[in-house]
């Protein structure tokens, strides 16, 4: 397989965001675990919360520091290997950035070193508010970078100026309150907080079966399974309404993840399973359940999805347009003082589709010049790969339908009292709890894939292609840095699972593990956390 400049700076950032979010989810669901089991402390006095409150504290500081170590590179690749998209973006992510780094990032990285070291500096409410204050500072961080990101989903409240060649914010308001932009946030923290559930509930499981720990074990139980519960459905309801969005502002995203080739009748079939063929533009095989799909995207009986085929040909309607804006466009760059008024009101007409033009770059060097077969190549590759797609829906939506079932199995015994009959009689459960701490990190991983690869070829919707946004780098430099992001970040990820396995061993009896993992946890790094693209 070929690779070109592009293809290389996507695999090193889609790298590099999938490693980072290996830390985020589990950073944002302990941060408010920890908040809430101290809570209990402080409202009980029982000492048996402030430990467990210490010992699953460890393992949030030492996932916290290597996510903020894998967050700072992040940075880096946008001006490294974006710089086109750097500048583009520039006025509209500077904001919501900078306010993460002052207002969010600043205020967790205080109040983490107050959470480690001010157990016996401040009373019991001082620390709790400490602690809260982690918790508020982690999530406000999704916040601003899912902002910004949801943005790239649908970029409103900003305009294109043709003589900076930039996105200028016009409403930061609209950026604010971008839908897509909040039904991304709660989506991810809801998911982050399943992620520290099934965390939690794994290790609490394996104590119980080993007959550790277990009345931490089992409190760890109850807290969890009652979070976890309502997180899971919350999980489920937020991701029908990114759904609903993406029928709203990404037609083309949800037709792929449905592998819809062909536009339905009102109400659309959803696909369980099927097999997407992009060569033959059809699916070989399918097992469809009637009107689901319709119900769920639109929420309605008689609304009509589009299919791939045609989006497509709308896309071709919309390249036309584009050329029109793109030779408006050389034009007032030619001669900015000299354009005239008509030609900036043709650019101001078309503008909107001025993207679809850039679509045009890697089949011809002039879009005025575009035959109708490269128009054709265009229109078709806004489509993304549909088979990943497909899949990686499925596999995310299967993980959140499972955490139903296993914080719903474990909340009805904790809350029974009928933990210990699980230990002694249902020890198949405890089992399954192990085993299930990775889906989490899976389903994480694979929404992921759907919001980011989903909006291929875009880097902005509709506005910029992931093409026009790269550096000007040599293939040999990227390979370069992309071997040296994955070495580092392979061994930071080996080293988080062995220090997590080393203290979970140790157990929160032995000796004071908060002190030991802090001395292993804290050295590292200070600088900005940062929550992916998602």
């Amino acid at each position: 397989m070929e690779f070109d400049v592009v293809d290389l700076s996507r695999l090193q950032f889609a790298m590099t965001a999938l490693y980072h979010f290996l830390f985020v989810p589990l950073t944002l669901g302990l941060s408010v675990l920890l908040a809430t089991m101290e809570t209990v402390y402080v409202i009980t006095g029982r000492e048996v919360w402030k430990r467990m409150v210490k010992f699953w504290g460890t393992l949030f500081g030492i996932n916290f520091v290597l996510g903020v170590a894998t967050g700072l590179t992040m940075e880096f690749q946008f001006g490294m290997n974006w710089a086109y998209f750097s500048q583009y973006v520039g006025d509209v992510f500077g904001a919501p950035l900078a306010i993460e780094g002052l207002m969010a990032f600043f205020l967790e990285a205080t109040f983490v070193g107050l959470f480690f070291f001010g157990w016996d500096r401040m009373s019991r409410r001082q620390h709790l508010a400490a602690t809260w204050a982690v918790a508020i500072g982690t999530n406000l961080s999704a916040l601003w970078i899912l902002i910004a990101n949801g943005w790239m989903q649908h970029p409103v409240g900003a305009t294109f100026n043709p003589d900076t060649m930039r996105m200028e914010v016009t409403s930061f308001y609209d950026v604010l309150f971008n839908p897509v932009a909040q039904a991304k946030f709660v989506h991810t923290v809801s998911a982050g907080y399943v992620t520290a559930t099934m965390f939690v509930l794994g290790i609490s499981a394996w104590y119980m079966l080993r007959g550790r720990h277990l009345e931490i074990a089992k409190r760890s139980m109850a807290v969890a399974s009652a979070f976890g519960f309502a997180s899971a459905l919350s999980v489920v309801v937020l991701g029908d309404e990114s759904g609903y969005e993406a029928n709203l502002n990404q037609k083309m995203k949800l037709a792929a993840i449905e592998a819809m080739w062909e536009t339905e009748p009102a109400p659309a079939s959803f696909n369980v399973v099927a097999w997407p063929d992009m060569e033959k533009r059809e699916n070989l095989f399918a097992i469809e359940v009637p009107y689901v799909m319709g119900l769920i995207a639109t929420r309605s009986l008689d609304t009509v999805i589009p299919g791939i085929k045609e989006l497509v040909a709308q896309s071709k309607d919309r390249i036309h347009e584009g050329v029109i804006a793109w030779d408006a466009l050389q034009k007032i760059r030619a001669n900015p003082q000299g354009a005239g008024d008509d030609v900036r009101e043709t650019f101001k007409k078309h503008s909107g589709s001025l993207g679809y033009a850039y679509l045009l770059l890697p089949f011809t060097d002039n879009p005025m010049e575009a035959t109708p077969e490269q128009i054709d190549e265009a229109a078709w590759s806004s489509v993304p790969n549909v088979f990943p797609m497909f899949y990686s829906f499925r596999i995310m939506v299967a993980c959140g339908f499972y955490f139903i079932l296993a914080t719903a199995v474990f909340f009805y015994y904790s809350s029974a009292g009928r933990l210990d009959f699980v230990r002694e009689k249902r020890r198949w459960l405890l089992h399954v709890a192990v085993l299930s701490i990775p889906l989490p990190w899976i389903a994480c991983e694979m929404g992921w894939i759907v919001a980011e690869y989903g909006r291929q070829p875009w880097i902005i919707e509709s506005m910029l292609p992931t093409s026009a946004g790269v550096s000007s780098l040599s293939i040999v430099e990227i390979l370069l840095t992309l071997t040296g992001f994955v070495a580092l970040y392979s061994t930071l990820l080996v080293i988080e699972v062995a220090l997590m396995i080393k203290y979970i061993k140790i157990g929160p009896d032995d000796g004071d593990v908060h002190d030991q993992g802090l001395a292993a946890a804290a050295r590292p790094v200070a600088g900005p956390a940062q929550i992916p693209a998602e």
